[in-house]
């Protein structure tokens, strides 16, 4: 044990701790208070939704935030399976709805990507036994020096002329 000097400490998500002066220390924890599973919810105007109804005509009501999606979010909205068409999807959609669908997008892309290297390795492969049957370096390399032989003999020849 040991003695505090004060009167509250917080020592985290529901854990507080009062003491008095010179006093030994005792934890107290309160309950946590219950939250929905994905966390609490944004609102546009940046404040949590009060409970009491609007009272005037100009008073603004609090949403939770919304996003206006882009043609491409558009796409990747149906591509990924969330909307059937494009004309299905609203003016505004949330922004987890959003991210959620490109983060899907990312993944068909990344396996559309891995699909295609191991396509072009066999590619590779294919073309390079091709290579091997018909033509080497080896035989390009002698092919080559032989021009060049050839040429230089030609070039002589005309210079002794």
């Amino acid at each position: 044990m040991f003695l505090a000097v004060g009167s509250l400490l917080r020592l985290g998500r529901g854990v507080t701790v009062r003491c008095a002066p010179g006093a030994p220390v005792e934890a107290t924890r309160r309950p946590a208070p219950a939250l929905p599973p994905w966390g609490l919810p944004w609102y546009s105007s940046g404040a949590a939704p009060s409970n009491s109804a609007p009272k005037g005509r100009g008073e603004v009501h609090r949403v939770p935030a919304q996003h206006k999606p882009s043609q491409f979010d558009k796409e990747i909205l149906v591509w990924t399976g969330r909307f059937k068409s494009v004309e299905e999807i609203p003016p505004r959609v949330p922004p987890e709805m959003i991210d959620t669908a490109r983060n899907k997008a990312r993944v068909k892309v990344c396996y559309i990507m891995i699909g295609l290297t191991i396509i072009a390795c066999f590619a590779v492969i294919a073309s390079a036994k091709r290579a091997v049957e018909h033509e080497s370096l080896a035989s390009l390399n002698l092919a080559k020096k032989a021009k060049l032989r050839e040429e230089t003999a030609l070039a002589a020849q005309a210079k002794a002329k």
